[in-house]
């Protein structure tokens, strides 16, 4: 088993330790921390870490998904604008 995974946010690749959240992952990439975009124009992240508040929510593999509930897989492809 790998120490690390390998996944695709919004077209850049981030190698995340094996196990971590995809909210985990979008805080290691930096400036790819914020989860998505309201449509307000305000900056969304992860708040209650519970998946209550669903400000984390972005798309996995195509399908809409709590980051802070979700698990990164190896190739995993996310999108953080809906």
């Amino acid at each position: 088993m790998s120490a690390h995974t390998l996944l695709n946010i919004d077209g850049h690749l981030v190698r995340v330790k094996a196990g971590s959240s995809v909210a985990a992952a979008l805080r290691v990439a930096g400036g790819m921390g914020v989860a998505r975009i309201s449509v307000t124009g305000q900056q969304r992240a992860p708040f209650c870490g519970m998946g209550v508040c669903q400000e984390c929510r972005v798309l996995i593999d195509g399908r809409r998904r709590l980051a802070c509930q979700t698990v990164c897989v190896e190739g995993m492809r996310v999108e953080t604008a809906e």
